[in-house]
């Protein structure tokens, strides 16, 4: 079965860190460019982070540049995102999803193939 798995999230003070990781199962990310997604209660899903399938690439939203480092270890079949100084606004669902079609050196957040069910942060006092 073909699957992304999502783990690390939880409940976190403000400032605080957390590290999310996106496991695959099924196949290898090698060939796959990844991006981790979130959605706030009664908002729409935003991109956060992509990595390209090189690793040379990466893209971060405005709203987390300076704070997110996105990384991947293709040995271990698993994507990560790093959150540092987390805020309120940073509460919400986490997805990690994948894609074949932005090829070797670029990342999107459209035309994803795989989706993980999410890990909820929560970043409260």
């Amino acid at each position: 079965q073909l699957q992304l798995v999502e783990s690390g999230g939880g409940l976190v003070q403000p400032g605080g860190s957390l590290r999310l990781s996106c496991a695959a199962s099924g196949f290898t990310l090698d060939y796959y460019s990844i991006g981790w997604f979130r959605q706030a209660p009664g908002k729409e899903r935003e991109g956060v982070s992509c990595i390209s399938v090189s690793g040379s690439s990466r893209n971060y939203a405005d709203s987390v540049k300076g704070r997110f480092t996105i990384s991947r270890d293709n040995a271990k079949n698993t994507v990560y995102l790093q959150m540092n100084s987390l805020k309120p606004e940073d509460t919400a669902v986490y997805y990690c999803a994948a894609s074949r079609g932005w090829g070797w050196g670029n990342c999107g957040y459209y035309g994803m193939d795989y989706w993980g069910k999410g890990t909820l942060v929560t970043v409260s006092s």
